[in-house]
């Protein structure tokens, strides 16, 4: 059987979803016994100096005895930041106007706390 025919036969079912320079890629895929499993890859491409560009991927294999623990914690951390932080993407990329703390505080008009030592003092 050759290389090719083996990789279409192991997946069975898969999604795409792109996200900017990221696409996560879903793969339902058999193991030799018969069983199915889930791979997760997310692939991000990266731009060369020269214009060419070039993809890094990293892959989780995640098997049936793992899935409902995966999936609970995998709820429980999108439920924390969407209760801690909203559903507004709140990033230098995606808002023109958005400014870090460490910025404005740089900017501001107020003295500092700093206190001016003298090492003769010491």
């Amino acid at each position: 059987m050759s290389q090719q025919f083996m990789m279409e036969k192991e997946e069975i079912y898969s999604k795409v979803m792109r996200a900017g320079r990221r696409t996560y890629f879903f793969d339902v895929r058999e193991t030799k016994a018969g069983d199915y499993y889930l791979t997760v890859t997310e692939s991000k491409k990266f731009t060369n100096d020269d214009g060419s560009f070039h993809y890094k991927k990293h892959k989780i294999y995640l098997y049936k005895e793992d899935f409902a623990d995966f999936k609970e914690n995998l709820d429980e951390m999108i439920q924390y930041v969407l209760d801690e932080k909203g559903e507004e993407v709140i990033s230098e990329r995606h808002q023109t106007d958005y400014k870090r703390e460490e910025d404005e505080d740089a900017g501001s008009s107020e003295t500092s706390s700093f206190t001016d030592v003298e090492f003769d003092d010491i």
